[in-house]
């Protein structure tokens, strides 16, 4: 017993310890990587007693190609070097089946010299299996939805296309027998619904990212400004249009046209989603995106955030998540096209960076383009 009163523990049960232990594989292994000791929880996981593996080399453990790629002797090199090495890959056992392994590795020093290593290895191939089978569900899901956002796609193309060659046709048949201004005015409903059909095809390549886009640096509270008016027409009479803009530099490489025509889309929208009277919001900022939220975002990279905000009835979670696919629209038939959104998302992304949706119900809604600064602008 040692002074304070605590009795100390013997080898002995620090041995009957280990071999209690059977859902953990705890051995001892020599610096070389020798098995040393082994316990009750080894055999149960990989199959062999302790007088078949004691004194061999633990990477008997590994798959052949971890082998020929030295994966155990780049274990014990680490583990040598940080004190710790820790990792899950695939191990074999005794009959030749393959198990999903938790193992962790540590160094064991005595005046300082490397003695040897602590070895603990757990079976998780219930837990792997598990996840993957969740991972190809998953997959499976995206897929169906990826080829129903196909179908609404097409649909959406075919039948506002539709609409448009009936009116021009129909304004074609009639040239022939129209005269003075009845002629005028069917010229003009095709030339029109030619307009909206061109429109269309530029919303849509906006959406593919297959836009040409004409980038170059601009100070975009400088172009917010100068267009100012516009979006306040594009508020309408009773809606505020007022603009919240950083004081930073916004230099940005950006398409002016492109950008000035996804405001003009968002600030429509926000005034349509209005029910009363209210103010819609036109602000920039300066800040670092989120790496876990934003995965689009470019990695250690300040992005000027413009915003469109409107105190509007805001959306459900449903419709959020549905906000930017194309020719999705909560609008009454002939109120819009449902890709203004989409050409939003896609002129962000193909700015180089992305575009995100904040709303709830009676909360308004927010939506924002992040593009990327200039690198040696990045940490002004």
């Amino acid at each position: 017993m040692s002074a304070t009163g605590t009795p100390h523990a013997s080898p002995g049960d620090e041995h009957l310890l280990l071999q209690g232990v059977t859902d953990y594989a705890i051995y001892m292994l020599d610096a070389s990587g020798t098995i040393l000791s082994w316990n009750t929880g080894g055999q149960r996981i990989k199959g062999y007693t302790d007088a078949e593996v004691i004194g061999q080399h633990f990477s008997r453990f590994y798959p052949q190609e971890d082998i020929e790629r030295g994966e155990p002797q780049r274990a014990l090199g680490i583990a040598a070097r940080d004190g710790r090495y820790e990792t899950e890959g695939w191990r074999v056992r005794k009959d030749g089946s393959r198990f999903r392994a938790h193992i962790v590795i540590d160094a064991i020093w005595q005046d300082g010299e490397l003695v040897g290593f602590a070895k603990i290895t757990r079976d998780i191939t219930a837990r792997h299996l598990a996840a993957e089978q969740k991972r190809q569900a998953e997959q499976a899901l995206a897929q169906a939805q990826k080829i129903a956002a196909v179908g609404q796609l097409t649909l959406g193309i075919a039948h506002d296309f539709n609409n448009l060659l009936a009116v021009i046709t129909a304004s074609l048949d009639q040239l022939d027998v129209a005269e003075g201004r009845r002629r005028e005015v069917l010229v003009d409903a095709a030339r029109q619904a030619a307009g909206r059909g061109a429109r269309l095809v530029r919303q849509m390549l906006a959406f593919s990212r297959g836009q040409a886009l004409e980038p170059k640096l601009h100070d975009v509270n400088a172009l917010i400004d100068g267009a100012s008016e516009v979006y306040r027409r594009a508020a309408g009479p009773i809606t505020q249009c007022v603009f919240e803009l950083a004081e930073a530099d916004t230099r940005v490489m950006v398409d002016a046209e492109q950008l000035e025509a996804a405001l003009v889309n968002l600030v429509a929208n926000a005034r349509d989603a209005m029910e009363t009277p209210g103010t819609i919001r036109i602000a920039t900022r300066i800040a670092r995106p989120r790496a876990g939220l934003h995965l689009e975002a470019v990695p250690g990279r300040n992005h000027l955030h413009v915003s469109v905000a409107d105190d509007g009835p805001g959306m459900r979670e449903d419709v959020r998540l549905r906000a930017m696919e194309p020719f999705f629209t909560t609008k009454d038939v002939g109120r819009g096209s449902g890709l203004g959104l989409s050409q939003v998302f896609g002129f962000a992304s193909q700015s180089g960076g992305f575009a995100s949706i904040e709303s709830a119900p009676g909360e308004g809604t927010c939506v924002t383009m992040a593009i990327p600064l200039p690198e040696n602008t990045n940490d002004a």
